[in-house]
């Protein structure tokens, strides 16, 4: 069974389409990174699965049926606009939020000491939420989105203000809801997280799916066709090769139109150069997003 499906959403606001027929799945134990420019429609979406707003057409079905009271409690979402009660602590913040998931007050004080000292915040479980940091409340957020231990958790910037130490902490806690089976949506502008934490990807430009599949195939169908080499010793001029780039002990080769990357393999061993690494390049994420979301513009 999906966790979600969208099936022909189309959303519009005085007459501009937001969203135009988009379709998509999202399994248990998948991270789905929802990607695109300001203003293409992912913010819609994700308001429609949650039932915040109706969609124009379409249908969609969360964790098995319609989104009711029932089915929100089985879902986690961190929303971009923080709305966390300035003049609350932290502990009190959580404890409040937990309440109107359904946890009882001794179950949501344990999960929520659990979840504070996972993130280093037991000593701020005092402080108000005005007195901590932009990361800290970013923090306190994503235990109030996990604590009930949702099936479906939906994270809308979940890296904004967070410094280095927390962006790990929270990679790692996304990677092991996956691992136990969460579906998860993770709508971010930030490429390289959703290159190192997603199964699938969904880019929307415009309101439509323009880019949606495998990860790891996305990537690989977008591949250049030059390679990537770490050799030992000088580069020797290699027949064939249109373009050398180099950064750092990287060199990038790029071939003459008529040559193929193993072609260039095989002219560097009759060369008898020793190769420590030889690779078809493969565009980030980012590249791949310039590409389509710029051809679309055109």
């Amino acid at each position: 069974m999906h966790s979600i499906e969208v099936e022909n959403l189309s959303k519009s606001y005085g007459g501009v389409e937001a969203v135009k027929e988009l379709s998509f799945t999202l399994s248990q134990g998948e991270v789905l990174g929802l990607i695109g420019p300001n203003g293409a429609g992912k913010s819609s979406t994700v308001k429609m699965i949650l039932d915040f707003i109706k969609p124009d057409d379409g249908r969609i079905t969360v964790l098995g049926g319609r989104m009711s009271n029932a089915v929100k409690g089985r879902v986690g979402y961190l929303p971009e606009e923080k709305g966390l009660y300035r003049n609350l602590t932290a502990m009190d913040q959580i404890l409040y939020l937990a309440s109107l998931k359904g946890l009882d007050r001794t179950t949501a004080r344990e999960r929520a000491s659990e979840l504070l000292e996972r993130m280093g915040l037991t000593e701020s479980s005092g402080k108000k939420v005005k007195e901590l940091s932009k990361g800290m409340g970013q923090m306190i957020q994503l235990i109030v989105t996990l604590i009930h231990d949702p099936e479906l958790i939906i994270l809308d910037e979940p890296f904004s203000g967070l410094d280095p130490v927390n962006t790990e902490l929270l990679r790692t806690i996304v990677a092991e809801h996956r691992d136990r089976g969460k579906a998860i949506i993770l709508s971010t502008h930030q490429m390289n997280q959703v290159e190192e934490l997603c199964d699938r990807v969904l880019m929307i430009d415009h309101g439509t799916a323009v880019l949606y599949g495998d990860l790891a195939e996305t990537t690989a169908r977008f591949r250049r066709k030059s390679v990537l080499v770490e050799v030992e010793g000088a580069l020797p001029d290699v027949p064939g090769v249109a373009e050398v780039k180099r950064d750092g002990d990287e060199i990038e080769l790029v071939p003459a139109p008529d040559v193929t990357p193993m072609m260039l393999l095989d002219r560097l061993r009759e060369q008898n150069v020793t190769i420590n690494r030889f690779e078809i390049a493969k565009p980030s994420l980012h590249e791949i997003f310039l590409k389509i979301v710029g051809d679309n513009d055109e």
